[in-house]
């Protein structure tokens, strides 16, 4: 009797290679605008020079950030925290009114896979040319094709990852460092590091990310209802949907079949099945439908932006508006001006002045040779402005209380100083813990004053 054959069970399908076609029209100018206004700041930021400086650095190991006239400091975190806070409500709001709209323009996994795709195209040829490409058998012509296409990826991969350091190293710094061959360890890490990672996802993993890695299209769901904007197809419009001319009298939809809206589409999904959560919300199958409306002399809008409750109670587009600011949405709006007042407001009042003061502790309080009482302390300056600053240190909250040592001291700009300072009060006083008050002041600016109490210690 014959053993029965092992049966082989997949428990997931293999990847479908998927070809986007080019598409233009108004949405593929709005996204390609996007690409080059993301990528001329990510890549032109670092280039710009101000007060003799980089204007945006992330010096770590200065433990410095300079954002053009603004320098933050460990100190400052609290700023960090405060704007990814901004930008992820920033990103729910954006979600709420028009679904998935920061996916389809202005992320970077989608705005890479379109530089990617722009080169793919100059060097393999339109849709049809690559799919053919990729099925002939390998000769001179392919692998000459697929070389430089992966050439081409490489260096704007390498160029990317470039850029990405020079945010935290001076990039002037950092390019001669390259053109030396002089480059440290760390830079071309994760010089390397994310170069690939930019050539692995934008080049080879694309729609996946987008499906399977990108947390983002599995919670969005959460954040949409029947009132949100999303790329639709209107099938009450478009079904019975047969290729070919329509006769009069037929009783069929103005979809053609052609299936552009499904060969244009990044992730290759049908968006005449519904939502997806595979849908970016790019619209390319907007672009596309609307191209195929028009030469078949049929209105536009077949495939738009539109909500659930838009298509079931047939509104108008400016119903769609009116719906759109309502209270969920305003009390969303509400919430992040409040936050970004906030900080705002917390930015321009910022003292740029820092004061930390140290007792000594391997020093108690002693009696000096003129009878009084001394504590040592050490006083940490921390100048955030760029201009060197003259401060003054005064010191309060004890009968006679006076600081020894130099009262006037100098800082530089976005510098730092540890400066030790001896202050001596009268005898005579209750023994223990006293509370005295530091003030440092700017002698430019009167506004520019911290204070910062201390523990004076009166010895038995």
């Amino acid at each position: 009797m014959n053993a029965p054959k092992e049966a082989v069970i997949k428990m997931y399908a293999p990847r479908e290679e998927i070809y986007p076609r080019e598409v233009k029209g108004r949405y593929a100018t709005l996204r390609w605008a996007c690409v080059w206004l993301t990528q001329l700041l990510f890549y032109g930021l670092p280039w710009i020079q101000y007060n003799g400086r980089q204007a945006v650095l992330f010096d770590l190991g200065a433990r410095k950030f300079h954002l053009f006239g603004l320098v933050l400091w460990p100190q400052d975190f609290i700023y960090l925290a405060g704007l990814l806070i901004i930008c992820a409500y920033g990103l729910f709001l954006v979600t709420t009114v028009a679904g998935r709209i920061w996916c389809g323009y202005a992320c970077p996994q989608t705005v890479y896979t379109e530089l990617f795709l722009w080169i793919e195209r100059r060097i393999e040829g339109a849709r049809s040319a690559r799919i053919r490409l990729d099925r002939q058998p390998w000769n001179g012509e392919k692998v000459g094709k697929k070389a430089a296409k992966h050439a081409a990826w490489l260096a704007l991969a390498l160029w990317t990852g470039f850029s990405f350091v020079g945010y935290f190293t001076p990039i002037e710094s950092l390019l001669a460092g390259v053109r030396h061959l002089d480059l440290g360890g760390w830079e071309s890490f994760w010089v390397l590091f994310y170069g690939l990672a930019t050539y692995g996802n934008a080049g080879w993993l694309r729609e996946q990310v987008c499906k399977y890695m990108c947390p983002y299209a599995r919670f969005q769901s959460a954040m949409f209802d029947k009132d949100t904007l999303v790329v639709t197809y209107d099938r009450a419009r478009g079904e019975p949907r047969r290729p070919g001319a329509r006769q009069p009298g037929d009783k069929l939809g103005d979809c053609i079949d052609c299936t552009l809206c499904v060969q244009v589409c990044p992730t290759g999904i049908d968006i005449r099945r519904g939502l997806q959560y595979e849908c970016i919300g790019c619209a390319a199958c907007i672009d596309a439908c609307d191209t195929v409306m028009e030469k078949v002399e049929k209105p536009k809008g077949l495939i738009r932006y539109a909500t659930e409750n838009a298509l079931a109670n047939g509104w108008s587009a400016a119903q769609v508006k009116h719906r759109l600011l309502r209270p969920r949405v305003l009390g969303y709006a509400a919430v992040l001006a409040l936050m970004v007042a906030g900080m705002s407001t917390s930015l321009a009042l910022r003292v740029p002045l820092k004061v930390d003061v140290i007792r000594d502790r391997g020093s108690m309080g002693r009696e000096v040779e003129d009878g009084r009482i001394e504590n040592v302390y050490r006083l940490q300056l921390m100048n955030t402005s760029e201009e060197p600053r003259l401060l003054r240190i005064a010191v309060a909250g004890l009968p006679g209380a006076v600081i020894v040592d130099e009262e006037v001291v100098e800082i530089g700009g976005a510098a730092t100083r540890a400066l030790p300072v001896r202050v001596r009060a009268e005898a005579g006083g209750k023994a223990g813990s006293h509370r005295i008050t530091f003030s440092v002041t700017a002698l430019d600016d009167d506004s520019v004053t911290v204070r910062e109490e201390a523990a004076f210690i009166v010895p038995h």
